[in-house]
Parts: C-alpha cells; structure tokens; sequence
C-alpha cells in the first residue's frame, strides 16, 4: 500500500509538470498571454524542465521558451540572463531528434531579434553543436539547425564569419541537394544570409561549389515534385543576387556556369515577388561590366524585364524591373539600342509620368530614363518621346538627337518628314540653356529656310504676306 501511494505521487508529479508545459505551450502562441506569463516567472519555472527526465517535458519546455523568446527581445534576453543557453547547447549532443529541433528552436529565437543576442548564442558554443546537427539523418533537425544558423549570420559580417569558422558552409551546400524542399528552402536562404555580408563571404559560399547545384535547381526542380516549390526557386535566386552583387568576377562565375539564363527562365515561368531577386539579380550583373550587360542582353534578359515592367501590378516589382533594364542600358549605344528596341522607353516613361506611380516606382523609372537616353542612338526608339516627354526628360532627348543628326543624313531627313524637327521649334528653352544649345546644334543640321519653314507662326506669315501681296498688272 506504502509502495502504491509513493509512486501515485510521483505519477502525479509527473502528470502535473506535463500539464504546465503543454499549457504553458499553449498559452504562449497567444501575444495576449506573454506578458502575464512573463509576469509569473515563467522562464525560472521552465528552465528546470529542460532537463527533466521525462524526454516529452524536455522537448515541451524547449518549445515553450523558443515560443517565449520568438515574441519579443525582452524575453529572449531572460533566456539568455537565464542561464538557459548553455543547457540547450549540451542538450543538443545529448537527446534526442524531437529535442533537438525544440532547442534549435530557442536558439533561432533568440538570435533573430539583434546582432548581441545572436553573438550571445555564438558565445554559447552553439554554433558547434547545431552545424554537427547539420549531419544528423533526420531532415527536420537539419532544417532547424540550418535555420538557426542563418539567423545568426543575417545581423552582420562578422556573425557569419563566426558560422563560416564552425564549418557550417559545406554542410548547407549538401542541404540544398537533399530532397526534402523545405531543408532546401531553409538552407538556401541560410547560405543567403551568409553570402551578402561581403564579398569574402560570398566567395566562401562559391569556393563550397554552390553555383553549379543552384543553376541546376532553378532549371530543373526535383522530379518527384509535380509543383516545384516556388520558394525554394526565390531563395535560390536570392543567393545567387547575393553573390552576383559583389564583384564582377563573382557575376562572371555566374555567367559561366549557367546562372544567368537559368534565373532568366525562372523569372519567365514565375509571378509577384518570386520573381523579384531574379530581377535584382539581372540588375546586379548588368551594373558590373559592360561584357557582364551583353551577357544578360544576349540570354535574353532584356525581354523578360520587359514582360515584368507591363505585366506586374505591384509598385516594387515594376522598380525593381525599371532599375535592372537602366542598368543593362547605361553601358553604351549597343546596350541602349536593346533595350530601347524592347519598346522599354515609352513604359519607363508612362510609369514616370503616372500620378498613381509610388514614389519610388517614379525615381527608379525616370533614372533607368536618363540612363538609357544617355546613351541611346537608336532614333525609331526617341521619336514618341519626343512629343510625349516632359521638360526634364525632353532634354535627354534632344541631346540624343543632337549627337547623331550631324553625322547621319538619312536621319535627317526623316527626322523632317516624321514631324520632329516641328516639335524642335515648337520646344519654349531659355537662351543659353544646355536645351536651346541642342536645339541649335539639331537646326544647324538644315537650311535656314527648312528651320524657317518648321518654326510656329511661319505659316501665317506666309499667309500675311499672300493677303498683303499686290500682282504687277
């Protein structure tokens, strides 16, 4: 009977702290509940159970401190004054996978919210532990670890040399080719975190042999997924725009290995922000090097951006997009003819002009504009703007124009015959200012009769003088 109440109590015991766990658990998904549990003492009561010796209570305990710690940075530094760290840490070599993807947990909690609590988990000596989960079997703890360590690495250079001293690179590079698509999406955006810190990082990333694996990813995803994850494609492209952005020779390595053309077809086959860093990646390839422009010209780049400045809704997008095609143009003539003959110009115009534009959307289209009218000598492609552009714009214009009609007789004749060199002498510019040098610079190119003849009011002098005309009898 002794025997029988001793381990009723126990039981009971047990049962008690199961129930606070699971509930506090609970209670902890809800922001109303944190400040009361917080105000309980809550992190004092759940510390102990993390090592409990019923493993469940462990793993439960743990997911209640990283849902604690997730909510704010007040109460991931409790984890952290609380001495919690180091007991996750040695749990992570020790328990078992449940538990392990618990602490993962806690750790990516506290780390996300500032660069000082993430180096407090570096300090922990967690780095070790969760790039050795990196290896486990399960999946489940390797998509936790992974996501850990990208959340330390984001805050700065530094944090993430800390991961890439722990080893942590090689091992995400052979995540991203396991078939599980969220350790892929998780890993991808890991290696991100990691590569856009500085060039240095990003060649580290490169040196592990990760750029052939993402061309290839972006091509062709997992056969056994009859809808390739969307996500695992945007954060692909996102590493690879983070490596591109750096260096030129990075944005080479990328050309040669197929890079490129992959995430052109990937913004071909993609919609709304998924195609967004390969967007800005373009962009960040095109601004590098005139070779490095031609690359995404000749891969057809150009047109996709094109398809995305008409096709998408949203503001940013269409920035994005007007920012990439003035980088791919602003290199010179050639570049800018191929992308003015993409019928660019007029929509980079139209967004400009649009009172409903962001503000943005404005700024980003009227300079990729100026970038591309700089350089722009394909004629066919200024003629609309030159009756539709504003002042500001208009000038671009007509500077193009008087760079190429001296030199070239059959646009000037044409330019006569299409009505530009009317819109020329209907244009108000001040005397002296850079738009009336242009101007004279294009009237210069014509008889002064021609010039005459084109400037507002000549016909009605005309008429004047017929009507004040008197015949010889």
């Amino acid at each position: 009977m002794t025997q029988r109440l001793a381990l009723q109590v126990f039981e009971q015991y047990q049962k008690a702290r199961t129930h606070f766990v699971q509930t506090i658990a609970e209670l902890a998904t809800r922001p109303q509940n944190i400040e009361t549990l917080q105000n309980a003492g809550v992190m004092s009561l759940l510390r102990p159970l993390l090592l409990d010796v019923v493993p469940s209570i462990q793993q439960t305990a743990a997911l209640a401190l990283g849902r604690l710690a997730n909510y704010n940075d007040d109460l991931a530094e409790a984890v952290v004054k609380g001495d919690i760290l180091p007991q996750l840490v040695y749990s992570l070599a020790e328990q078992n996978r449940f538990y392990k993807k618990a602490a993962a947990f806690v750790l990516r909690a506290v780390a996300k919210h500032s660069p000082q609590l993430a180096q407090a988990v570096v300090d922990s000596g967690a780095l070790d532990a969760l790039v050795i989960c990196l290896e486990e079997f399960d999946p489940g703890v390797k998509e936790a670890a992974a996501w850990a360590l990208g959340y330390v690495a984001r805050h700065n250079a530094e944090l993430s040399q800390a991961v890439v001293d722990a080893g942590a690179v090689p091992l995400l590079v052979l995540c991203i080719q396991e078939p599980e698509v969220p350790l892929k999406r998780i890993a991808a955006s890991a290696l991100s975190d990691i590569a856009k810190q500085s060039p240095e990082l990003a060649q580290t990333v490169v040196d592990a042999g990760s750029i052939a694996h993402l061309a290839q990813m972006i091509l062709n995803p997992d056969a056994k997924l009859k809808d390739p994850d969307e996500f695992v494609k945007k954060n692909v492209a996102t590493l690879i725009r983070e490596i591109a952005k750096h260096t030129p020779e990075l944005s080479q390595l990328i050309v040669n290995t197929g890079g490129v053309a992959a995430v052109i077809d990937y913004i071909g086959d993609s919609k709304s922000n998924v195609r967004l860093p390969g967007i800005m990646m373009l962009g960040y390839v095109a601004a590098h090097s005139e070779n490095l422009a031609m690359a995404v010209i000749v891969s057809k780049g150009v047109a996709q951006l094109a398809i995305c400045l008409s096709e998408e809704p949203e503001d940013h997008i269409k920035a994005a997009s007007a920012w990439a095609l003035g980088q791919i143009g602003r290199h010179t003539p050639e570049h800018a003819r191929a992308v003015a003959v993409a019928n660019v110009l007029p929509k980079l115009l139209a967004l400009y002009m649009q009172t409903g534009s962001s503000e943005d959307l404005q700024i980003k289209a009227k300079k990729a504009l100026k970038n591309i009218l700089q350089k722009c000598t394909y004629l066919p492609a200024l003629d609309p703007l030159l009756h539709d552009a504003p002042p500001n714009v208009l000038k671009h214009v007509v500077g193009q124009y008087s760079k190429v009609l001296p030199h070239d007789t059959k646009a000037r004749r044409l330019f006569v015959t299409s009505g530009g060199l009317k819109k020329i002498q209907e244009i108000k510019a001040e005397p002296g200012s850079v738009m009336q040098e242009y101007i004279n610079g294009i009237n210069n190119c014509y008889p002064e009769e021609i010039v005459r003849y084109y400037s507002p009011g000549y016909s009605d002098a005309l008429l004047e003088r017929v009507e004040n005309y008197q015949p010889a009898h």
